[in-house]
């Protein structure tokens, strides 16, 4: 499509320059393409993405939406200069949440609010979104991007998403069948994830700080900054092969609040989720988050995901073959806990 006579010079007197949007959209199509299923009707640049359903073998259909953004871990990526993996967070937050009933993402929006539209960057934050989509199996539809000048300074973006995805009524994972006795299982995190930045940025100081960039030996060699801005573990695959052969009863994505506040979420009234903490694969980045700000352990573990991403309860004599099919799908899975008679929901010791 020909945009040479779109240009308006009083909005680009105004901070908006609308060919540099038009500019973007042409260089993130190829990310976009990356994404396309059978679902998929028409190409980006449209009003509203549209997509075909593909109701077959699904009796009672039932639609599950997410919506989420990256929140201040933006700001370990702008520091760094760095934008191509921030989209994959975005995804992410997004269709962790959803496959947590059972359902299967279908497809994804963006939206990019920034200081000032540069092509480059916001095709660069685009293949991250577009890299989750695949990661996920959900296609990138549509998005908005939107200039704020006078709101935002210039190099300044926030980002968020939005995605929807469908399971059969009856096979919504609602916790009702979860029993005592059944056990709980951890699928470990990638890092940090995109949940307490705001505590992560004020520990080590990431505005003013000359060391964030440098080696670190408590990480192995890799920076702080480089070690925060990686990307969220999307586990929607992993999950879907699991729900093919084993009855999962409940499903916790550990998100902000730890697991304090997500556990419990997927656990009925009079029963808790017993967790082992000496279980659980505690990741470098949080021991040094903890040691550096003087945080105490139960803030630790109602802030972070501290190494768990993702915990599943399943029956005990299910544990096995669950272990083995999250391993086969590349995860690092290991037992954490089981559900017992009690009406504190969850109890960590």
């Amino acid at each position: 499509m020909d945009h040479n006579n779109s240009r308006s010079e009083s909005y680009a007197a105004a901070g908006v320059d609308i060919t540099a949007g038009y500019r973007a959209v042409e260089l993130m199509k190829k990310h976009v393409a990356r994404t396309r299923n059978d679902g998929c009707l028409d190409d980006v640049g449209g009003f509203g993405g549209c997509f075909g359903l593909n109701l077959a073998g699904c009796e009672e259909p039932v639609l599950v939406s997410g919506t989420d953004g990256v929140g201040t871990k933006l700001r370990i990526a702008q520091l760094l200069d760095r934008h191509d993996t921030i989209g994959i967070d975005c995804v992410a937050m997004c269709v962790n949440d959803i496959i947590c009933c059972g359902a299967k993402p279908l497809f994804f929006l963006d939206y990019i609010a920034c200081g000032k539209n540069i092509p480059e960057k916001i095709a660069s934050i685009v293949s991250g979104v577009a890299e989750g989509c695949v990661r996920s199996g959900c296609a990138l539809i549509g998005g908005e991007t939107a200039e704020h000048p006078g709101m935002m300074p210039e190099d300044d973006y926030d980002l968020a998403g939005f995605s929807v995805g469908i399971v059969d009524k009856k096979k919504i994972i609602d916790s009702s069948k979860m029993a005592p006795g059944d056990v709980v299982i951890a699928l470990a995190s990638s890092g940090v994830h995109s949940n307490g930045f705001s505590l992560v940025r004020k520990v080590f100081d990431v505005e003013n700080n000359p060391e964030l960039k440098k080696p670190c030996e408590a990480l192995g060699g890799a920076s702080i900054a480089e070690t925060l801005l990686t990307p969220t573990r999307i586990y929607v695959k992993s999950i879907l092969a699991l729900l093919e052969k084993v009855d999962v009863k409940g499903i916790s994505h550990i998100t902000g609040g730890g697991f304090y506040e997500n556990i419990p979420r997927s656990i009925p009234d009079g029963l808790c989720a017993r967790i082992d903490k000496s279980a659980v694969k505690v990741l470098p980045v949080f021991k040094l988050i903890a040691e550096t700000g003087n945080i105490p352990e139960r803030d630790m573990f109602n802030t972070f995901n501290m190494g768990v991403g993702m915990s599943v309860v399943v029956p005990r004599e299910q544990a096995e073959m669950t272990l083995d099919i999250l391993k086969s799908c590349g995860e690092d899975a290991y037992l954490i806990g089981e559900i017992i008679e009690n009406e504190e929901k969850v109890i960590l010791q």
